[in-house]
């Protein structure tokens, strides 16, 4: 699954330039902003209307474009919805509870954050991801910026309804999980709620000739823009406005998907 899913993606690429080019490919049907550019630039690049743009994408015609952002060339089959958002209790079942392991964090303390997201082929999905109590504001606030910045993720849970057939969760939009540190026996910050993986596949984690995931390295060259992917100017500024700071901003270790509250 995930090979193909790797294949399928890689092909893509090729349907969203990032620089002007002389004529629009007949198939391309949608772009990712890079740095400079804007509605108007864009439209004129691809033959097309400012305000038809702007109305594909349900953004004012003014609207300056975000890096990062995923706009439409084409009228969509249906318009987007408007993003909601909803925070419940977490079960035990819901984050695999046992005891033995000795979680830092008790589900008590954890909250299921429903949020609405734009997957990778333009579809509004609802997803949940389960963080810390005391972040809940936080990570409404980030993913709601997403949103309405047209950035798009490709799957969060539930995997079984966002994305039917997916094996590899490595894929996943994800937050809480009860593990350790790549290589230590010390608690990740996922393990206390306080991280956020986006769009692992476009975004992996580099530590020296290590990589995770090891098909990100289709994504290592950070200076393209392609869809999911994630920038400094572009969708970290989601994140960073909301009180975490970005792995693709360390020194030694590169964690270009992760977010979290502490900086580790």
């Amino acid at each position: 699954m995930l090979k193909k899913l790797v294949t399928l993606l890689c092909a893509l690429l090729v349907l969203a330039p990032v620089q002007p080019a002389s004529a629009a490919a007949p198939t391309t049907v949608w772009h990712v902003v890079a740095p400079g550019q804007t509605m108007a630039g864009i439209a004129a690049h691809y033959g097309l209307r400012t305000a038809d743009l702007a109305r594909w994408n349900q953004v004012a015609t003014s609207y300056p474009v975000r890096v990062d952002a995923t706009l439409r060339l084409n009228r969509p089959p249906m318009p987007l919805r408007a993003w909601r958002t909803r925070v419940e209790m977490v079960s035990l079942a819901m984050v695999h509870w046992d005891p033995r392991k000795n979680c830092p964090v008790r589900p008590v303390d954890l909250r299921r954050i429903w949020v609405s997201y734009i997957d990778f082929r333009g579809a509004y999905h609802d997803g949940y991801i389960i963080m810390h109590r005391s972040l809940v504001a936080r990570t409404q606030g980030a993913f709601y910026t997403l949103f309405q910045s047209r950035y798009r993720i490709m799957v969060m849970q539930p995997a079984s309804v966002n994305m039917p057939g997916l094996t590899d969760t490595t894929n996943l939009t994800t937050g809480y999980s009860c593990r350790t540190v790549h290589g230590t026996g010390n608690w990740s910050e996922h393990a206390h709620g306080r991280a956020i993986d986006l769009n692992p596949l476009q975004n992996a984690m580099v530590q020296g000739s290590y990589i995770e995931p090891p098909a990100g390295k289709a994504w290592l060259q950070r200076g393209r823009y392609q869809i999911g992917m994630v920038h400094a100017e572009g969708a970290a500024r989601g994140f960073i406005a909301n009180g975490f700071h970005w792995g693709g901003r360390w020194r030694y270790t590169k964690d270009y998907m992760h977010f979290s509250t502490t900086n580790r």
